[in-house]
C-alpha cells in the first residue's frame, strides 16, 4: 500500500517562501480549517483573520504555512519557521518538471523560459547543464529565495 507524503521546508519566513513555491508550482494556499472561502477570497488574509480570532499572538502568525496542489495530485508542501540558517547543500531536493518529454534545444529553451519566470519570482540561477546523451537530458540548477537548491528538469 502506498502512502501520501508531505514535503517540509525549514524557513525563516514561511509565508514568503510558501508564496514563492505556490507560484513556482501552480499550487494554492488552503484556507483555514472549517472555513469555506469564496473563489475570489485571499486565503492568506483569511488565515490572518482566523489566527487573530483564535488568539495567536502577531509574532507567532508566520511560524508555518502550507500549499497544496489544486488538482489533489501532488504532495502537500509545508513550511515551518526555524531560527538557524541553511548551512550545507540539500541532501534531498525538488526537481520541477518544466520540460517533460522535450529533448535537445527545444527542452533547453523550455527550461530557460521556466528559469526566467522563477528568477522573476525571487529564485537564483546556479548552473546550466547541457544535454549529454545518452543519459543526461539537460537541466538547470537553481535556489529558492532562502537558498534551497532545486532543479528545472
Amino acid at each position: 500500500m502506498s502512502r501520501q507524503i508531505q514535503i517540509t521546508f525549514d524557513a525563516h519566513d514561511p509565508r514568503a517562501l510558501s508564496t514563492f513555491w505556490r507560484d513556482a508550482l501552480g499550487y494554492v494556499h488552503p484556507g483555514p480549517p472549517g472555513i469555506e472561502l469564496p473563489a475570489d477570497a485571499d486565503p492568506l488574509a483569511a488565515w490572518d483573520e482566523f489566527l487573530a480570532r483564535i488568539g495567536v499572538p502577531p509574532e507567532q502568525r508566520n511560524t508555518r504555512s502550507a500549499i497544496e496542489d489544486p488538482d489533489g495530485q501532488g504532495p502537500r508542501v509545508f513550511f515551518q519557521q526555524v531560527p538557524e540558517d541553511k548551512v550545507a547543500k540539500n541532501r534531498v531536493h525538488l526537481d520541477v518538471r518544466a520540460a517533460p518529454g522535450l529533448q535537445g534545444e527545444e527542452r533547453m529553451a523550455a527550461l530557460e523560459a521556466a528559469c526566467d519566470r522563477l528568477v522573476a519570482l525571487g529564485a537564483k540561477r546556479v548552473q546550466r547543464h547541457d544535454p549529454e546523451p545518452p543519459l543526461g537530458a539537460g537541466h538547470i540548477v537553481m535556489t529558492d529565495p532562502e537558498g534551497n537548491e532545486f532543479c528545472l528538469d
